[in-house]
């Protein structure tokens, strides 16, 4: 691939790319061509990308970019997670689950934990020594977070957890999991906590299959089983029981931001490789670029794509200053995944016979775009969430 997706759109740097920022993106660039993508066919035949690499990606400084220093962080902002992101997505490599990792499950522990559970687990997390991992998703309840079934009772100074997860990422690798559990089902979302398990020789953990997904292979994708792990009561994010609720709205502005920028990301990469594909394929002796159709259908994706990059880019300088709302964010998310899938599908049609063929960029592409529309809240959800405020 000879043109760049980082500057297929032409558009000046948004105020939040300082310096720092473009420079850790040319690094995260540079390893994930070195490091991620010539053995990315082999993670994707193993499902999972191996933990020597999230630890290579912990001593590059790609784990927990935003966590303060004195945590074992780089002190950097979402501004940093976006420059990983996007290097993740123009890279092709868009199965290396490190997102999750520092931009969902880190914050909560820095939000929400005290002292001694960010000093104890944030290090571990920018090391890759721990790989973190977020359970809310069960069997029975998909999106409607109140209706988990989980539960964590209180026996002494330990609770004990019981339950399942499903679709849960990174859960083949992950030892510290942020469980979403009901403290208190008579109360509702009221009685909803968020529970840090440690995995590691915990009794009664139990990992279900790498689950056989449509795309994303190489990221693992898990059941989880909990019978009667006990944890101690000081695991709880939070002051007190029944806070779980209101800390996952907090957070989850920003989850939905960040599949905005998986979006735009490959966005700019399917746009790539197609005009370098139509500008060398030829059809009745000339190159498909040169057919009017082929023109009109790549000035229209071009278009569409500079709207969402220009709608990305306020919403993290939005969301950076303290000022996203869950709304907007929730519109981010949908409409950047929506046309996300647009996007790919118009670019695959031009690549022809060739692109149903998995040798070629497109087609990953294909298979794993269409889960952006479906995690972090179904883009029906979004709707939903938008309309309240109207």
């Amino acid at each position: 691939m000879t043109t760049d997706p980082a500057t297929i759109l032409d558009l000046p740097k948004p105020a939040w790319v300082a310096d720092d920022v473009a420079m850790l993106y040319d690094m995260a660039r540079r390893f994930m061509a070195e490091e991620i993508a010539p053995r990315y066919d082999e993670f994707e035949k193993n499902e999972m990308v191996d933990r020597a690499s999230w630890e290579k990606a912990g001593a590059a400084g790609l784990l927990c970019a935003s966590m303060p220093e004195e945590f074992g962080g780089s002190g950097g902002t979402y501004a940093h997670e976006s420059a990983i992101i996007e290097a993740i997505g123009h890279g092709g490599v868009d199965g290396f689950g490190i997102v999750l990792h520092n931009a969902i499950v880190a914050p909560y522990i820095l939000h929400y934990g005290s002292e001694e559970q960010k000093k104890t687990w944030l290090p571990k997390l920018a090391t890759g020594e721990l790989i973190g991992a977020i359970a809310m998703t069960e069997p029975g309840a998909g999106s409607d977070l109140q209706g988990i079934k989980t539960r964590a009772e209180k026996d002494g100074n330990q609770y004990r957890i019981n339950g399942s997860k499903t679709f849960i990422t990174n859960g083949q690798h992950a030892n510290l999991i942020v469980v979403v559990t009901k403290t208190d089902p008579a109360q509702g979302a009221k009685g909803t906590s968020l529970i840090v398990v440690e995995t590691d020789g915990a009794e009664g953990f139990e990992r279900g299959r790498n689950l056989d997904k449509i795309g994303l292979k190489a990221n693992d994708t898990s059941e989880l089983f909990f019978n009667d792990v006990r944890v101690p009561t000081a695991n709880l994010l939070g002051h007190e029981q029944g806070q779980g609720f209101v800390q996952l709205m907090q957070q989850l502005p920003q989850e939905r931001l960040l599949i905005g920028g998986q979006a735009i990301a490959m966005i700019e990469r399917a746009l790539a490789v197609t005009i370098d594909y139509v500008k060398e394929r030829k059809a009745f002796g000339k190159p498909i670029l040169d057919f009017q159709n082929t023109q009109f259908k790549l000035a229209e994706l071009k278009t569409e794509a500079t709207i969402g990059r220009v709608f990305y880019n306020d919403c993290v300088g939005r969301h950076i200053a303290g000022g996203l709302d869950p709304a907007t964010a929730s519109m981010a998310k949908y409409w950047l995944t929506d046309l996300q899938g647009k996007v790919v599908d118009e670019c695959l049609q031009l690549f022809g016979g060739y692109g149903y063929m998995n040798e070629y960029p497109i087609a990953r592409m294909f298979r794993d775009a269409r889960v952006q529309r479906i995690y972090g809240g179904t883009n029906e959800i979004m709707k939903l969430l938008i309309a309240r405020s109207l």
